[in-house]
Formats: structure tokens, C-alpha cells, sequence
């Protein structure tokens, strides 16, 4: 039984310390196959781009021929190699963890990625070639390719660039003035990509380029408009990431048994599948470091993780407020509110974003899709439908709008007040005590916030509180065709006892107070409807609750 790969990016140390790898040797011929010479794909992160890049810089390594049976011979492309393998020298750059903070300390950290590039370079491959931190990045970069070319070496350049995008994003959430300066006209990250550019016109054959999102390419494009951007193209929707049936392989791999993985699957698909990154695509993706995070847990203990997402993954995402934050547009919100309660979005997706312009409604649903928060569902109209792919990303949805309230409403709801929401669902059934909280929230909104109330708004209230309750798995009738319970938790260990809770919620405006016996007779009469259900009727220690919201007073009746 091979090792479980989580964490692990270099792909000559996968395979030479025996881990499992999920193959995607097949995409080396498939894109040696495009017209195109310079590739851009993007994906959002954890998604195995690093890896990915390893692979193919290990496969053309001309310095790696006499190891391409040991790393290769096991996958499709040893069995099928091609012509161009082992034969590049590859200059390779990686552009995450560079420090932010100022532009200062952004150039410096690009500066120190782009000499620590250039020197395990000419390292590597012997080159002659003195390397004088004097220049500027654009001029070591084109020191080296004069020397490169003078050297009259047998071979050209293989360019990666690995997390091309990082500091951009991190810059453009946090100061959008300092990234306009290093990409303008004159800023030194344009002026590298200009001599990157002169490089493919001698001594550059190919260029493959990953990031999350094209935010610097339109700000780059007369330095660098020479990659083709196929993030969207179908023939590579499944090349990072794992398809239902390469995950089965895996589970396979570990020796965990068919009726072990009917239990897993579900739950693994429920929170890290349903990722689509083209329109004609037929095939869902599941995010891998989430994937390989649960199944290393799970064979470590042999149980179902307590939490389902890698504390490391959530704080990657721990940035959507910023992203988010550059989008003004009060449009904003109703997407936010429509996506978490699993309505889709309809829109174009921008194919390049440009700083230097306002940050349309287009953009900020376009940038949720390429940070893997908002997932392609179909094609409606000539535009593409996004939704919300997964409970993980909804969960983080969930966080994000509950503290955007209670901050609006300068709120503090502490952990004792969820514990006790918790003890009392869990243990008791009831959720008077959750329902003291959706009152709080209730009571803080504006009357501006009352114009465009509904009962959809006190449900997702009720919602995100919910979904903070990490032993639950809260399902809407939302993502169910709309004949569901408007609310079902259901514990996620069903097994210790705790209890199911199942509401419907109902609303009323202001001067429609006489219809309320009337609304909870039909919130009532639909319970039952949804209590006959064939995965409902048979629950064990279901609770059944309405609740009729007029304007701001909450009804609650237990059935």
C-alpha cells in the first residue's frame, strides 16, 4: 500500500519515496498537442497546480533522462512518451509567500524569487554565468538569456511559473494603488515579463504559467501577451483535481473496503466535489488537498474527520472579505445572499481583469469562479450559471455573512451562547436558543434593511448560525429542487444519538399581522407533507418546528 501524498508538491520525491499519485501524465500530451507554445491555466488553490508543474518540470528536464523510467515508467506517459521528453533545461519560478506589506517589501520578495530562480538555474545546468544582484530582475533575466544564447547549449528553455498571480492577489485586496504601480507602464514586474516576452523570440521554446485568477494580465498585456489562457477549455477540466473515479482508485489503493467507501463517498462529495471550470465539461471535480486531507485522517483513525476542512485550507480562504471588499456595488450583497441560500448566479465570466478600471457586478461574480468559491453549473442564455460547488465552501459563505452582519449591527454573539445553542439541539431537540439569536439579529437590522425583507432573508439568518455548528450538516430546501423542508439538520454522527432538527420557516409584513393562524397552518400542514418524505419518515428523534416572522417578532410553534 502506497503512502497518501497530502503536502507534498514535489513530484521526483513522491514517487522515489513511494506515495500514491494520482496520474495526470496524460495532459503532457495533450498539451504538447495545442497550437500554443506558452500556456496559462488557473485554478483555485489547493487544487495540485504545484504539483502538476513538478511533474512536467521533471518529465522535460533534460538533466533527468537517466531517471525517467523510476519516475515516469508506472503512468501513461512512460508507457507513451513523447518526443520533446528530457529535453529542456527548465528555469522555473515560484511567486508565492512573498510579503506584502508595502511595495517595498513586494518588489524585494519578487527581486529575491527571481535571483533564487536564476541561480538554481545556472547551478543546475553548470552555466557560465555570473550573476550580479546589481541589476534589476529584468536584467539578470536578460543577462541570462544573452549568456544562454552564447553558450550555444544543445536545447532551449522550458519557462514554469508557478503561483504566477500570488502576490498580485494579495495586493490587489489589500492595496490596489501599490499593485496599479508595479504593473503600470513603468513598474519592474512588467518591465521582467517584457524581457520574458524577448526571450521566446530566441532562446524560450515553451511557457507554462498557473495562478488563481487573470487579475495582472491585462495590466501585463503589452509586456506579456503571448499565452493562451485554456483554464476554460474542456479538454483540461479534470487536469488538477480529482474525477469521482481517480478518487475510488485512491480509496482502493488504501485497502479501504466497498462498503466503508458507500459511507464515505457521499460525504466527501457532499463538501469537496461539484467543481466545473468549463461550460461543455461533463465531468465534476473534487478539490484534492481536501480530499486527500479527509482520507489521511480517516486512515490514520479510522473514522469520519471532526472537522471536514484542513485548518490550513480555511485560511487561505480567510481572504474573501478583502476580495470580496473591492466589488462596491450593493448588487454585492443580493449575490452573497442568493448563492448561500443555492440559487445561481447568470453571468459572462471575465476573461481578464484590469485594476485600472471600476470592479464590475461581472468581475466580482468572475473573480468568486476563479477562486473556487462560486462553481460552474450550466450554460443559460450564452452565459454561464455559477453556484456555490460544495458544504465546505458554503460553510465559508456562512462565516462570511454572519460576521458581516453582526459587525453591521455591532452584534457579539460569544462561544458560550453557541454552546449552549449547540447543548440544547443536540440534546434536547429544542432550538429556542438559537432562535433568541435570529431575534437578536432580527431586532439590529435598519429599516432600510426591512424594504427588501422576506422570509428567504430570516431562513438564511437562521441558516448561517446553523451552519456554525460544526457536528450538524444543514441542508436547504434550496438545493433540493425546492421540495424540501426550508431547514434539516441532521448530525453528522448519527450514530451518538444526537437529535434531527426540521423547520419551515414562514413571513409576514408589516399590516399582514391578521394572516398569522393562517401562514402557521400552512407551515404546519407542509411539515407533514415533508414528514412523509421517503428520507425523512423514517428518522429517528425528529423534531418538527414553524416559525412565522412578522416583520421583526418571531412565531415559534413546535408540531
Amino acid at each position: 500500500m502506497k503512502k497518501l501524498p497530502k503536502g507534498i508538491s514535489n513530484y521526483e520525491e513522491l514517487i522515489e519515496d513511494g506515495y500514491y499519485y494520482v496520474d495526470k501524465t496524460m495532459y503532457i500530451e495533450k498539451l504538447e498537442s495545442l497550437a500554443d507554445k506558452r500556456i496559462m491555466f488557473l485554478r483555485p488553490r489547493k487544487f495540485g497546480k504545484t504539483l502538476f508543474t513538478s511533474m512536467i518540470e521533471n518529465y522535460y528536464d533534460i538533466q533527468k533522462a537517466e531517471k525517467f523510467e523510476k519516475l515516469y515508467g508506472e503512468t501513461y506517459i512512460g508507457k507513451n512518451p513523447t518526443n520533446l521528453k528530457n529535453s529542456y533545461y527548465i528555469l522555473k519560478f515560484n511567486f508565492s509567500g512573498i510579503n506584502t506589506e508595502s511595495e517595498e517589501t513586494t518588489m524585494k520578495g519578487f527581486r529575491e524569487k527571481v535571483i533564487t530562480s536564476i541561480k538554481s538555474f545556472v547551478t543546475k545546468y553548470n552555466l557560465d554565468f555570473y550573476i550580479n544582484e546589481e541589476q534589476t530582475t529584468e536584467g539578470m533575466l536578460n543577462s541570462l538569456f544573452e549568456a544562454f544564447t552564447y553558450q550555444r547549449l544543445h536545447g532551449k528553455i522550458y519557462v514554469i511559473i508557478d503561483e504566477y498571480d500570488h502576490f498580485a492577489n494579495e495586493l490587489l485586496g489589500f492595496n490596489t494603488e501599490k499593485f496599479k504601480s508595479l504593473v503600470s507602464k513603468n513598474g519592474r514586474v512588467r518591465k521582467w515579463y517584457e524581457i520574458l516576452k524577448q526571450g521566446t523570440e530566441s532562446v524560450v521554446d515553451r511557457i507554462f504559467i498557473t495562478g488563481v485568477a487573470p487579475i495582472t494580465l491585462d495590466s501585463l498585456t503589452s509586456g506579456f501577451n503571448i499565452s493562451a489562457d485554456i483554464t476554460k477549455d474542456r479538454k483540461f477540466n479534470e487536469m488538477m483535481g480529482f474525477t469521482q473515479e481517480e478518487l475510488k482508485k485512491l480509496m482502493n489503493e488504501q485497502n479501504i473496503k466497498q462498503e466503508e467507501q458507500e459511507k464515505l463517498l457521499p460525504i466527501m462529495k457532499e463538501n469537496y466535489d461539484g467543481y466545473k471550470f468549463s461550460i461543455e465539461a461533463t465531468s465534476k471535480i473534487y478539490n484534492s488537498n481536501m480530499a486527500l486531507y479527509f482520507l489521511n485522517e480517516y486512515v490514520q483513525y479510522k473514522e469520519i474527520p471532526k472537522q471536514l476542512i484542513d485548518v490550513n485550507i480555511a485560511s487561505d480562504y480567510s481572504k474573501l472579505e478583502k476580495m470580496l471588499d473591492l466589488c462596491q456595488d450593493e448588487e454585492r450583497e443580493s449575490i452573497i445572499k442568493k448563492t448561500i441560500a443555492g440559487e445561481g448566479v447568470l453571468t459572462e465570466i471575465t476573461e481578464k481583469f484590469n485594476p485600472a478600471m471600476e470592479f464590475t457586478i461581472k468581475d466580482f461574480s468572475s473573480m468568486l469562479f476563479y477562486l473556487g468559491y462560486l462553481t460552474i453549473v450550466e450554460e443559460r442564455l450564452g452565459k454561464a450559471e455559477l453556484q456555490i460547488p460544495n458544504n465546505v465552501m458554503r460553510e465559508i459563505y456562512s462565516s462570511y455573512f454572519l460576521d458581516r452582519i453582526t459587525k453591521k449591527g455591532e452584534l457579539k454573539v460569544s462561544e458560550e451562547i453557541y454552546n449552549k445553542i449547540l447543548e440544547e439541539i443536540a440534546l434536547e431537540g429544542k432550538i429556542d436558543k438559537i432562535v433568541e439569536v435570529l431575534q437578536m439579529y432580527l431586532n439590529n437590522l435598519s429599516n432600510r434593511d426591512f424594504q427588501n425583507f422576506d422570509e428567504k432573508y430570516v431562513k438564511l439568518i437562521f441558516y448561517c448560525i446553523a451552519m456554525n455548528l460544526k457536528i450538524y450538516s444543514v441542508k436547504s430546501e434550496m438545493e433540493v429542487n425546492r421540495k424540501y423542508p426550508d431547514i434539516l439538520m441532521v448530525p453528522r454522527e448519527r450514530e451518538k444519538g444526537y437529535n434531527v432538527i426540521m423547520v419551515e420557516f414562514k413571513y409576514l409584513k408589516k399590516g399582514e399581522e391578521k394572516k398569522l393562524k393562517e401562514k402557521q397552518k400552512e407551515a404546519r400542514e407542509q411539515m407533514e407533507e415533508y414528514s412523509n418524505f421517503e428520507d425523512i419518515k423514517d428518522i429517528e428523534k425528529l423534531n418538527k418546528y414553524t416559525i412565522v416572522t412578522v416583520v421583526d417578532k418571531i412565531y415559534l410553534e413546535k408540531l
